[in-house]
């Protein structure tokens, strides 16, 4: 196990997360004013060039992310509400300013003229020339090629903005709770119940749970009563109502600018510039991979349904159907019985003071890294850890990461990266070094227990480490296009290969330490849970499936539908389950759809096929501990970040042209999407 011993402090300063209410408005009024000086700088040229008229724009761009990714963590994690919503503001006003700056016409004239002097453009080195042909599009995408009528009805309209960071707010502040019994609880561990809070009802004593990730997917899989589940369930999936009517108001804007933009849907618009480019394209992939999982569910599905009735009629009760919130409980039951597997076991040998430095120990490895805890640092709370990052072999600093691990009231309720500053040149020449955050909701430790991961836990955390070094392994000129700022449909590839190592016995091995004992995961473990997982690797996809189905449904539609209405209608048909007709409203924390997934959700699957291709391709045959495969995976993929086209950095990885030959693979499938 590797020791993050620290070398000489890096040169670069860390954000300050203990900003006053005043302060972050005030900064907040400074970079919008910063940012309308240089656009009245850029449209005031008479002879504009790219560094008059394109840099000071791109310049401008990387200060003013340097302060709306620090709030933006603030935003989703600080631990005072008050705070929360002044960044929220903050942030509303910033995006609000820059779209008008975006929307000048006197601006985009300017940087038209620059384009069409061809001689100077062809000078360019190809990032430059990239963040030109990045600008030209934004001011389009802003409407400025329509006419005046159009381009005034394109400025009422785009204020989605708004609407995606309320959605996203009222799934973070609005945390459902229900009230049970010991008896009630009947399956959940002594663990499980010793970390919850309490309350007296009417001189009983009752467990609160809330919708928070380890509170609520730990009862949805093990809680034996079947009324337990569904209660839940239910708080779980309609704690966010106003989420509705946001949801519905941003696909009306988003479908009326695509129409003004001259795009038949939202979809046609969004998919231009990715590397699916039409929606034909994706329709045609998740329909053909429906019709070959679909089947295989269905099947899945009678036989849990086989369960459900013999419990039923153990206990003396009537069998009245399968419903969602039976599924997980008796798959968990299903893959106990088939491989000998119980998920409460093999969390014991997963620690997080385990798995955390262990995991870090493999990026290091693979990527020539040295990674340093750092004792003392000011974070936005005090369970937050910050490392440094280093190259392995010399004394040259690359970056800060910032872990915040577990739940609290009002933070973020899922597991994401967040960018906390860009990486890019500054104006002197100087370097900008780049900063990530990792906001999860993992299980905190009890009193009779540590923090442990489920093995789908550690996957997560290995999944949004992968994101984290691709942020901070990016070296770019300018941050639009730093780590993670690629085409949408590859922006998963990386850190989805990267799950490949939680199911490799020699990683299993490695990253396991059984709590008390100190052992691995025992090999017949391991076996069964790889077992596990291929028999089900075309279930796991069709919830994917679903996800980007429901998402072209609501964006590739030239007429608005109801977004609940559809979302419900299509989640039985796909999945073939349902809630017994209770009124829900799921689709309300589908935050992907208003956290810039809409018409690109199918991304995630798109990308599987990338990262099953490079994964098997180069680190399957060449070994995944060697040193060479990973160090041209953070030269090709990581380091050039959006400063190429994606497919230009896969091919030079592969050595080839990317295929799914591999995906369909590792799904059972003879066939190809080529």
């Amino acid at each position: 196990m590797a020791t993050f011993a620290a070398p000489a402090s890096s040169k670069s300063s860390i954000p300050n997360f203990n900003l006053s209410l005043t302060e972050i408005r005030e900064m907040a009024e400074a970079v919008a004013s910063n940012t309308n000086q240089t656009f009245d700088s850029v449209a005031a040229q008479t002879n504009p060039t790219f560094e008059s008229a394109i840099a000071p724009i791109g310049m401008e761009e990387n200060n003013m992310n340097v302060f709306c990714y620090k709030i933006n963590v603030l935003q989703n994690a600080s631990a005072n509400k008050d705070i929360r919503n002044a960044c929220s503001e903050a942030l509303s006003m910033l995006d609000e300013n820059k779209t008008e700056a975006l929307m000048r016409e006197d601006v985009y004239k300017v940087v038209q003229a620059v384009i069409a002097n061809k001689e100077e453009i062809s000078k360019l080195d190809g990032e430059d020339r990239r963040l030109v042909k990045s600008l030209e599009c934004v001011f389009i995408s802003n409407g400025l090629n329509l006419d005046e009528g159009k381009r005034e009805q394109f400025k009422i309209l785009n204020c989605e903005g708004d609407l995606e960071m309320q959605f996203n707010s009222n799934i973070n502040e609005r945390a459902a709770k229900e009230l049970f019994t010991r008896d009630e609880l009947d399956g959940m561990s002594d663990d499980y119940i010793n970390g919850l809070e309490t309350e007296q009802v009417d001189g009983v004593l009752k467990y609160a749970v809330t919708s928070k990730s380890p509170d609520y997917y730990p009862l949805i899989k093990l809680a034996r009563n079947t009324e337990t589940r569904e209660r839940m369930y239910l708080a779980y999936t309609t704690r966010c109502p106003e989420n509705l009517s946001l949801l519905q108001e941003a696909t009306r804007l988003r479908l009326a600018k695509a129409r003004l933009l001259g795009k038949n849907t939202h979809a046609e618009y969004v998919l231009e510039d990715q590397m699916a480019k039409t929606p034909k394209a994706v329709l045609e992939m998740l329909n053909d991979l429906r019709g070959k999982i679909r089947q295989a569910w269905v099947e899945r599905l009678k036989e849990l349904s086989e369960m459900k009735k013999k419990d039923m009629e153990a206990t003396g009760k009537q069998y009245n159907g399968l419903f969602d919130w039976d599924i997980s409980y008796y798959e968990n039951i299903r893959t106990k019985l088939k491989y000998n597997i119980d998920p409460e076991v093999v969390k014991q040998y997963f620690s997080v003071d385990r798995v955390v430095p262990a995991i870090l120990n493999i990026y290091q490895k693979m990527l020539g890294l040295r990674i340093v805890k750092v004792d003392k640092q000011s974070a936005w709370h005090p369970d937050v850890e910050l490392y440094e990052v280093w190259e392995a072999n010399e004394d040259k600093f690359i970056g800060h990461f910032y872990l915040d691990l577990y739940p609290r009231e009002g933070k973020y309720s899922h597991a994401a990266m967040f960018p906390t500053r860009p990486g890019f040149t500054k104006a002197d020449g100087s370097r900008e070094y780049p900063i990530a955050s990792m906001l999860t909701n993992f299980p905190k430790p009890t009193p009779s227990s540590p923090a442990l991961f489920e093995h789908e836990d550690v996957e997560d955390f290995m999944h949004e480490m992968g994101h984290v070094f691709h942020w901070l392994c990016a070296v770019t000129k300018w941050s639009i296009f730093h780590g993670t700022n690629v085409e949408s449909d590859f922006i998963e590839a990386p850190s989805q290969m990267l799950e490949n190592w939680c199911w490799q016995p020699s990683v299993l091995r490695q990253i396991s330490s059984h709590h008390k004992t100190g052992k691995p995961l025992p090999d017949s473990l391991i076996e069964g849970m790889i077992r596990n997982k291929n028999e089900n690797a075309l279930q796991r996809y069709l919830i994917v499936i679903f996800f980007s189905l429901y998402d072209m449904a609501i964006h590739n539609t030239t007429s608005n539908v109801d977004v609940n209405e559809t979302y419900n209608q299509m989640y039985n048909e796909t999945l073939c389950t349902n809630c017994g007709g209770a009124s829900i409203w799921t689709v309300a924390t589908f935050g992907h759809m208003m956290r810039g997934y809409d018409g690109s959700y199918y991304s995630y699957l798109w990308s599987q096929v990338y990262s099953t291709d490079m994964f098997e391709t180069r680190f399957l045959k060449e070994g995944i501990d060697n040193a060479q495969t990973g160090m041209d995976y953070r030269k090709e993929i990581l380091q050039p970040g959006g400063s190429r086209d994606s497919m230009v950095s896969l091919e030079r990885f592969l050595g080839r042209k990317p295929n799914s030959d591999a995906f369909f693979k590792q799904c059972g499938i003879n066939n190809s999407l080529n």
